[in-house]
Parts: structure tokens; C-alpha cells; sequence
């Protein structure tokens, strides 16, 4: 049980990554909230795993939202030891030109303002209780960018970089921060980040460019996140961690 006696909360996490962390860390040991605007599937999920999980509906670009996450979290475990920031959107692949500002606005908000308000809300409470462990989920977008996704690329080039700079700044206070990058998996999203129908012909020519061949798998990134935090990884802080088949080499 790498995770026993800690405490977790997963953003997103009523389906696609955010699930499987849940579930993971909740193997683990770990007691888990899972935070989703869609309080239904969070639910669901959270009942899937059992009394280590409860939901809470929540929007990461609400300040009030974030808090109310945080404050359950903490009822839940007693303390909150993981936050695994994974709540993610994408503008459809299509010409940069083409993106609205609406769409700009709100992958901004959703990629890189809610790491702002999860940061101001939980940073006092580890620092508290003596460190914790802070995972962002960003992109191998924001590594190897490709066209169709600018605006979005840039979004996840923001959270790979203020993975770092987080951990530069927290590790006086034992915070560990640390970054996860996929490569597209087969989520929710998928159809936008390929800006094309979801067709085993067009999957194929995509995972055609993945080196092991295949897209990322819920269970890739969990056990990439579950090491991160588990304490086997106490002296590893401002990793970005391509997971991607070789797709970023």
C-alpha cells in the first residue's frame, strides 16, 4: 500500500485520467475526493471505489469551488497529503485564426487559472502539516507542439513550466511539485485534440506517430501519478515526466 494513511484529491475525476487516479491512489491506500463539475459521474465513480472516495461537485475555474474541494478533502482524509491537478479542456484542432476568444478564455481558465486558485487554496494547508505533493497534469503539447492546437499547446507549455517554478519556490516548505505529460489517450477529448471523428483510420494514423505504438491509457498515467506521489519519490520535485510513448523524442 504505497499511499497508505494519505490523503487525496483529483480534479476531473469523474471520468478518462482523473478516474483512473482515483482508483489507483484508492488501491493504494489512500483516502480519495474526486472533484467534477459533472457531480453524477463523480459520484458514480467515487461509489466504485468504495468508502475511500467521496465526490464533490466543483467548477476549477471558481475560486469558491476550489476551496469548498479543499475543505472536504481535509474532513475526508484529515489532512490533505496529494492534489493531482488533472481538470483539463482543448479547443477543437483547427486553424489558430480560427479559435474564438470565448474558447481562449475558457481553456486559459480551465488549463492554467484554476492551477492558480488550487495553489493559493491548498499551499497554507501543506505547509501546515510539514509538505504534501502537488501533481499537474500537462501535455506532450506543451513539449513537442503540433498546428491545429496552438492556443491550447500554450496552455499546457504554461502548466509544464509553472510545474517547475512551483518547485522551485515550495521546496522550502517540503512541497513537492511535479508534472505528468500524455499523449493523447482515448478520453472524452479525443475528437477535439484530433479535430477529426473519432474512426479506427484516423486513430491509426496518429498512434502511427507514437513510437510504442498506442495511445496513453488512464493506467499509464495513474501509475506515473502514484509514484509521483507516493514516498518513494520524496526527493523528486520540478519533473516534467513525458508519458508518451516515445512520442516527444
Amino acid at each position: 500500500m504505497r499511499l497508505a494513511g494519505k490523503s487525496a484529491l483529483v480534479t476531473g475525476a469523474a471520468s478518462g485520467f482523473g478516474a483512473g487516479i482515483a482508483r489507483r491512489f484508492a488501491r493504494e491506500g489512500a483516502k480519495v475526493t474526486l472533484m467534477d463539475l459533472n457531480e453524477t459521474g463523480a459520484r458514480d465513480v467515487a461509489a466504485s471505489i468504495g468508502a475511500a472516495a467521496v465526490a464533490v461537485r466543483g467548477d476549477v475555474t471558481s475560486r469558491a469551488d476550489t476551496e469548498a474541494a479543499v475543505a472536504r478533502a481535509v474532513a475526508h482524509g484529515g489532512r490533505l497529503d496529494i492534489v493531482v491537478n488533472n481538470a483539463g479542456w482543448t479547443h477543437r484542432n483547427k486553424p489558430l485564426m480560427e479559435v474564438t476568444e470565448e474558447e481562449f478564455d475558457r481553456v486559459y481558465a480551465i488549463n492554467v487559472k484554476s492551477l492558480f486558485h488550487m495553489t493559493r487554496t491548498v499551499v497554507p494547508s501543506m505547509r501546515g502539516q510539514g509538505g504534501g505533493s502537488i501533481i499537474n497534469i500537462g501535455s506532450t503539447a506543451g513539449i513537442r507542439p503540433r498546428p491545429g492546437l496552438s492556443w491550447y499547446n500554450s496552455t499546457k507549455g504554461a502548466v509544464n513550466l509553472l510545474s517547475k517554478s512551483l518547485a522551485v519556490e515550495l521546496a522550502p516548505d517540503r512541497i513537492r511539485v511535479n508534472c505528468v505529460a500524455p499523449v493523447m489517450g482515448a478520453t472524452g477529448l479525443l475528437e477535439a485534440f484530433m479535430g477529426l471523428p473519432d474512426t479506427p483510420e484516423n486513430r491509426a494514423r496518429f498512434i502511427a506517430t507514437v513510437p510504442l505504438g498506442r495511445l496513453s491509457e488512464a493506467d499509464d498515467i495513474a501509475n506515473a501519478c502514484l509514484y509521483l506521489a507516493s514516498d518513494e519519490a520524496e526527493f523528486i520535485t520540478g519533473v516534467v515526466l513525458p508519458v508518451d510513448g516515445g512520442r516527444t523524442v
